[in-house]
């Protein structure tokens, strides 16, 4: 029987909260500021997939506004390949960093971190300039 070697589907939250962007920092390797999000489980859509990992991630209960644009390029994700559907939300309540993040905190343009995981930086770059 064949065996099949395929990317990891995941997701990621541009999320939209008082004025900024949420980053979350990362517990695990790849270290780093990222976009709340992660791994899409069996069964789930990517819609709910988002929803569940920003709460998860930042406490905050999100809405969806729109699919921002997929990335897939095979090295964004040191560890293996993943392909990431990016959507923008908005976002009520507290925020607070929980499960894979260890610190929470609000970003634009002007003030991003140097350490971003993965592709993010990219991403972020795309979104601030309306590119997708």
């Amino acid at each position: 029987m064949a065996k099949y070697k395929n990317p990891f589907p995941t997701v990621d939250i541009i999320i939209e909260y008082k004025g900024s962007i949420v980053l979350i920092k990362r517990k695990k390797p790849p270290y780093g500021w990222a976009l709340p999000g992660g791994f899409v489980e069996y069964g789930e859509s990517l819609e709910n997939a988002a929803v569940r990992e920003a709460k998860e991630e930042t406490g905050l209960d999100i809405k969806l506004v729109r699919q921002f644009h997929t990335y897939s390029e095979p090295n964004r994700d040191p560890r293996f390949h993943t392909i990431t559907t990016v959507y923008v939300a908005t976002a009520e309540g507290q925020l607070t960093a929980a499960d894979d993040a260890s610190d929470a905190a609000l970003f634009n343009r002007d003030n991003l971190p140097k350490d971003i995981a993965f592709d993010h930086k990219q991403i972020l770059m795309d979104y601030f300039d309306r590119r997708y």
